[in-house]
Protein backbone atom coordinates (compact mmCIF):
# COMPACT_ATOMS: atom_id res chain seq x y z
CA UNK A 1 0.00 0.00 0.00
CA UNK A 2 1.01 3.40 -1.03
CA UNK A 3 1.48 6.03 1.41
CA UNK A 4 -0.69 9.31 0.51
CA UNK A 5 0.98 10.62 -2.64
CA UNK A 6 1.59 14.04 -0.39
CA UNK A 7 4.99 15.54 -0.25
CA UNK A 8 6.55 16.01 3.01
CA UNK A 9 7.56 19.54 1.91
CA UNK A 10 4.93 21.43 2.83
CA UNK A 11 5.79 24.64 0.77
CA UNK A 12 6.08 22.14 -2.48
CA UNK A 13 2.71 23.48 -4.34
CA UNK A 14 0.29 21.02 -5.01
CA UNK A 15 3.04 18.39 -4.82
CA UNK A 16 1.63 14.70 -5.39
CA UNK A 17 2.79 11.85 -7.80
CA UNK A 18 2.18 12.04 -11.30
CA UNK A 19 1.76 8.33 -11.56
CA UNK A 20 -0.84 8.15 -8.81
CA UNK A 21 -4.31 7.09 -9.54
CA UNK A 22 -7.29 5.56 -8.35
CA UNK A 23 -6.62 2.02 -7.66
CA UNK A 24 -3.03 2.18 -7.10
CA UNK A 25 -3.42 1.83 -3.96
CA UNK A 26 -2.03 5.50 -2.85
CA UNK A 27 -4.29 8.19 -1.07
CA UNK A 28 -6.46 11.14 -2.52
CA UNK A 29 -3.79 14.27 -2.60
CA UNK A 30 -6.19 16.45 -1.20
CA UNK A 31 -5.73 20.24 -1.86
CA UNK A 32 -4.75 22.11 1.29
CA UNK A 33 -2.92 25.32 3.02
CA UNK A 34 0.04 23.47 1.60
CA UNK A 35 -1.23 24.48 -2.04
CA UNK A 36 -0.70 27.97 -0.86
CA UNK A 37 2.87 28.00 0.26
CA UNK A 38 5.55 28.18 -2.10
CA UNK A 39 9.50 27.86 -2.53
CA UNK A 40 11.55 31.51 -2.99
CA UNK A 41 12.54 32.23 -6.03
CA UNK A 42 15.06 33.38 -4.86
CA UNK A 43 16.09 34.59 -1.56
CA UNK A 44 15.95 32.47 2.15
CA UNK A 45 12.12 31.60 3.51
CA UNK A 46 13.45 31.12 7.22
CA UNK A 47 13.22 34.82 7.93
CA UNK A 48 16.70 35.49 7.03
CA UNK A 49 16.83 38.19 4.62
CA UNK A 50 14.36 38.96 2.20
CA UNK A 51 12.81 36.64 -0.51
CA UNK A 52 11.33 36.77 -3.76
CA UNK A 53 8.15 33.83 -4.28
CA UNK A 54 5.81 33.51 -6.95
CA UNK A 55 2.77 35.41 -5.87
CA UNK A 56 5.47 38.73 -5.20
CA UNK A 57 6.44 37.42 -9.14
CA UNK A 58 2.18 37.34 -9.70
CA UNK A 59 1.88 40.91 -8.45
CA UNK A 60 4.52 42.69 -9.94
CA UNK A 61 3.87 41.22 -13.42
CA UNK A 62 -0.35 42.24 -12.74
CA UNK A 63 0.79 45.64 -11.66
CA UNK A 64 2.94 46.16 -14.89
CA UNK A 65 0.40 44.49 -17.18
CA UNK A 66 -2.14 47.42 -15.86
CA UNK A 67 -0.14 50.47 -15.97
CA UNK A 68 1.27 49.30 -19.14
CA UNK A 69 -2.33 48.37 -21.04
CA UNK A 70 -3.50 51.65 -19.93
CA UNK A 71 -0.01 53.51 -20.64
CA UNK A 72 -0.53 52.28 -24.36
CA UNK A 73 -3.95 52.95 -24.57
CA UNK A 74 -3.88 56.41 -23.27
CA UNK A 75 0.18 57.64 -24.63
CA UNK A 76 -1.37 58.94 -27.34
CA UNK A 77 -5.22 59.51 -27.64
CA UNK A 78 -7.10 59.96 -30.34
CA UNK A 79 -10.76 62.03 -31.37
CA UNK A 80 -11.46 58.56 -33.02
CA UNK A 81 -10.22 55.54 -30.86
CA UNK A 82 -8.53 52.47 -31.69
CA UNK A 83 -9.20 49.52 -30.28
CA UNK A 84 -6.92 49.56 -27.44
CA UNK A 85 -7.81 52.81 -26.43
CA UNK A 86 -12.01 52.17 -27.12
CA UNK A 87 -11.22 49.06 -24.71
CA UNK A 88 -9.65 51.11 -21.88
CA UNK A 89 -11.97 53.75 -22.33
CA UNK A 90 -14.74 51.34 -21.43
CA UNK A 91 -13.44 50.01 -18.76
CA UNK A 92 -12.61 53.61 -17.13
CA UNK A 93 -15.66 54.68 -17.91
CA UNK A 94 -17.74 51.72 -16.32
CA UNK A 95 -15.60 52.38 -12.85
CA UNK A 96 -15.95 56.24 -12.86
CA UNK A 97 -19.80 56.13 -13.84
CA UNK A 98 -20.93 53.14 -12.94
CA UNK A 99 -19.41 52.81 -9.71
CA UNK A 100 -17.45 56.28 -8.38
CA UNK A 101 -20.36 58.37 -9.87
CA UNK A 102 -23.42 56.47 -8.67
CA UNK A 103 -22.23 55.86 -4.75
CA UNK A 104 -20.21 59.68 -4.45
CA UNK A 105 -21.83 62.27 -7.54
CA UNK A 106 -19.31 63.35 -10.02
CA UNK A 107 -18.84 66.17 -8.28
CA UNK A 108 -17.68 64.95 -4.98
CA UNK A 109 -16.51 61.43 -6.64
CA UNK A 110 -14.17 62.79 -9.93
CA UNK A 111 -10.97 63.41 -7.94
CA UNK A 112 -11.39 59.27 -6.25
CA UNK A 113 -11.44 58.40 -10.29
CA UNK A 114 -7.73 57.25 -10.36
CA UNK A 115 -7.76 55.77 -7.24
CA UNK A 116 -10.90 53.55 -7.85
CA UNK A 117 -10.10 52.64 -11.23
CA UNK A 118 -6.35 51.83 -10.22
CA UNK A 119 -8.01 49.44 -7.68
CA UNK A 120 -10.35 48.26 -9.27
CA UNK A 121 -7.95 46.52 -12.56
CA UNK A 122 -5.22 45.69 -10.24
CA UNK A 123 -7.37 43.39 -7.90
CA UNK A 124 -9.06 42.12 -11.02
CA UNK A 125 -5.79 40.94 -12.53
CA UNK A 126 -4.37 39.47 -8.95
CA UNK A 127 -7.66 37.81 -9.30
CA UNK A 128 -7.18 36.86 -13.28
CA UNK A 129 -4.20 34.71 -12.41
CA UNK A 130 -5.93 32.21 -11.34
CA UNK A 131 -7.15 30.49 -14.37
CA UNK A 132 -4.29 31.98 -16.77
CA UNK A 133 -2.12 28.91 -17.90
CA UNK A 134 1.26 28.22 -15.84
CA UNK A 135 0.30 31.03 -13.60
CA UNK A 136 -2.49 29.37 -12.18
CA UNK A 137 -2.80 30.70 -8.45
CA UNK A 138 -4.56 33.83 -7.37
CA UNK A 139 -2.73 36.15 -6.05
CA UNK A 140 -5.30 37.39 -3.34
CA UNK A 141 -5.87 34.44 -2.29
CA UNK A 142 -3.15 35.66 0.23
CA UNK A 143 -4.58 37.67 2.99
CA UNK A 144 -1.13 39.98 2.90
CA UNK A 145 -2.15 41.63 -0.69
CA UNK A 146 -6.27 42.26 0.58
CA UNK A 147 -4.92 43.17 3.94
CA UNK A 148 -2.63 46.08 2.19
CA UNK A 149 -5.23 47.43 0.39
CA UNK A 150 -7.78 47.28 2.47
CA UNK A 151 -5.34 49.22 4.47
CA UNK A 152 -4.85 51.88 1.94
CA UNK A 153 -8.68 52.38 1.59
CA UNK A 154 -8.85 52.57 5.47
CA UNK A 155 -5.98 55.27 5.74
CA UNK A 156 -7.57 56.87 3.03
CA UNK A 157 -11.28 56.80 5.08
CA UNK A 158 -9.59 58.12 8.09
CA UNK A 159 -7.45 60.84 6.38
CA UNK A 160 -10.71 62.18 4.12
CA UNK A 161 -12.69 62.15 7.53
CA UNK A 162 -10.13 64.11 9.66
CA UNK A 163 -10.32 66.54 6.94
CA UNK A 164 -13.51 67.49 6.28
CA UNK A 165 -15.18 67.75 10.05
CA UNK A 166 -11.93 67.95 12.19
CA UNK A 167 -11.53 65.87 15.59
CA UNK A 168 -14.70 66.18 17.15
CA UNK A 169 -16.47 65.49 13.52
CA UNK A 170 -14.33 62.83 12.87
CA UNK A 171 -15.30 61.33 16.65
CA UNK A 172 -19.41 61.86 15.89
CA UNK A 173 -18.74 60.33 12.42
CA UNK A 174 -17.04 56.93 13.75
CA UNK A 175 -19.45 56.19 16.99
CA UNK A 176 -22.44 57.13 14.66
CA UNK A 177 -23.55 59.85 17.45
CA UNK A 178 -27.10 60.33 17.63
CA UNK A 179 -28.58 62.22 21.03
CA UNK A 180 -31.90 61.24 19.80
CA UNK A 181 -31.08 57.48 21.00
CA UNK A 182 -30.92 58.46 24.79
CA UNK A 183 -30.03 55.78 27.24
CA UNK A 184 -28.40 53.64 24.36
CA UNK A 185 -26.43 55.94 22.80
CA UNK A 186 -23.44 54.60 24.93
CA UNK A 187 -23.66 51.58 23.62
CA UNK A 188 -24.55 52.10 20.16
CA UNK A 189 -21.62 54.61 19.92
CA UNK A 190 -18.95 51.71 21.61
CA UNK A 191 -20.47 48.78 18.87
CA UNK A 192 -19.80 51.82 16.22
CA UNK A 193 -16.54 52.55 17.03
CA UNK A 194 -15.24 49.22 16.80
CA UNK A 195 -17.17 48.21 13.97
CA UNK A 196 -15.98 51.09 11.97
CA UNK A 197 -12.02 51.68 13.38
CA UNK A 198 -11.26 47.90 13.41
CA UNK A 199 -13.44 45.52 11.81
CA UNK A 200 -14.45 47.53 9.09
CA UNK A 201 -10.13 46.90 7.40
CA UNK A 202 -10.91 43.31 8.67
CA UNK A 203 -14.05 42.53 7.05
CA UNK A 204 -13.24 44.88 3.43
CA UNK A 205 -10.12 42.21 3.52
CA UNK A 206 -11.05 39.09 4.53
CA UNK A 207 -14.36 39.41 2.17
CA UNK A 208 -12.03 39.31 -1.40
CA UNK A 209 -9.62 36.54 0.50
CA UNK A 210 -12.15 34.41 1.54
CA UNK A 211 -13.67 34.32 -1.95
CA UNK A 212 -10.26 34.05 -3.91
CA UNK A 213 -9.03 31.21 -1.53
CA UNK A 214 -12.03 29.29 -1.66
CA UNK A 215 -12.08 29.14 -5.20
CA UNK A 216 -8.77 28.37 -6.09
CA UNK A 217 -9.47 25.61 -3.99
CA UNK A 218 -12.43 24.20 -5.16
CA UNK A 219 -10.55 24.55 -9.15
CA UNK A 220 -8.02 22.74 -7.50
CA UNK A 221 -9.84 20.27 -5.95
CA UNK A 222 -11.41 19.28 -9.80
CA UNK A 223 -8.21 19.45 -11.56
CA UNK A 224 -6.80 16.92 -8.94
CA UNK A 225 -9.29 14.62 -9.03
CA UNK A 226 -9.30 14.90 -12.44
CA UNK A 227 -5.48 13.68 -12.81
CA UNK A 228 -6.56 11.26 -10.01
CA UNK A 229 -9.10 9.32 -10.99
CA UNK A 230 -7.82 9.00 -14.61
CA UNK A 231 -7.40 4.59 -14.51
CA UNK A 232 -9.76 1.97 -15.38
CA UNK A 233 -13.54 2.94 -14.89
CA UNK A 234 -12.36 5.78 -13.19
CA UNK A 235 -11.82 7.87 -16.08
CA UNK A 236 -15.58 8.20 -16.36
CA UNK A 237 -15.42 9.81 -12.98
CA UNK A 238 -12.44 11.72 -14.38
CA UNK A 239 -14.13 13.33 -17.39
CA UNK A 240 -17.05 14.22 -14.90
CA UNK A 241 -14.59 16.26 -12.52
CA UNK A 242 -13.03 18.09 -15.62
CA UNK A 243 -16.41 18.87 -16.43
CA UNK A 244 -16.46 20.68 -13.41
CA UNK A 245 -13.12 22.11 -14.23
CA UNK A 246 -14.47 23.95 -17.17
CA UNK A 247 -17.66 25.18 -15.02
CA UNK A 248 -15.84 26.35 -11.77
CA UNK A 249 -13.35 28.25 -14.43
CA UNK A 250 -16.10 29.97 -16.27
CA UNK A 251 -17.54 30.61 -12.39
CA UNK A 252 -14.65 31.82 -11.04
CA UNK A 253 -14.25 34.81 -14.02
CA UNK A 254 -17.76 35.60 -13.22
CA UNK A 255 -16.62 36.23 -9.08
CA UNK A 256 -13.40 37.40 -9.97
CA UNK A 257 -15.25 40.11 -11.74
CA UNK A 258 -17.67 41.06 -8.90
CA UNK A 259 -15.19 40.84 -6.24
CA UNK A 260 -13.14 43.73 -7.51
CA UNK A 261 -16.37 45.63 -8.49
CA UNK A 262 -17.87 44.92 -4.68
CA UNK A 263 -14.25 45.61 -3.58
CA UNK A 264 -14.10 49.67 -5.04
CA UNK A 265 -17.56 49.98 -4.48
CA UNK A 266 -16.93 49.61 -0.75
CA UNK A 267 -13.95 51.91 -0.98
CA UNK A 268 -16.75 54.26 -2.50
CA UNK A 269 -19.32 54.05 0.47
CA UNK A 270 -16.47 54.32 3.35
CA UNK A 271 -15.31 57.94 1.31
CA UNK A 272 -19.13 58.98 0.52
CA UNK A 273 -19.24 58.29 4.42
CA UNK A 274 -16.53 60.00 5.32
CA UNK A 275 -17.57 63.37 3.60
CA UNK A 276 -21.21 63.38 4.37
CA UNK A 277 -22.45 65.78 7.24
CA UNK A 278 -22.79 64.53 10.42
CA UNK A 279 -26.01 65.94 11.91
Amino acid sequence: MKEPAVSADPTQVLAFETDCHLFDGCGFPAPGLHSFLFEPLWGDADGNGLYFNKPMLLALLGSIIVVGFFWAAFAKPKLVPGKLQMVAEAGYDFVRTGIVYQTLGKREGEKYVPLAVSLFFFVWMMNLWSIIPVAAFPVTSIIAYPLVLALIVYITWVSLTFKRHGFVGFFKNVTGYDKSLGAVLPLSMTIEFFSNLLVRPFTHAVRLFANMFAGHTLLLLFTIASWYMLNGIGIAFSAVSFGMVLVMTLFELFIQAVQAYVFVLLTCTYIQGALAEHH
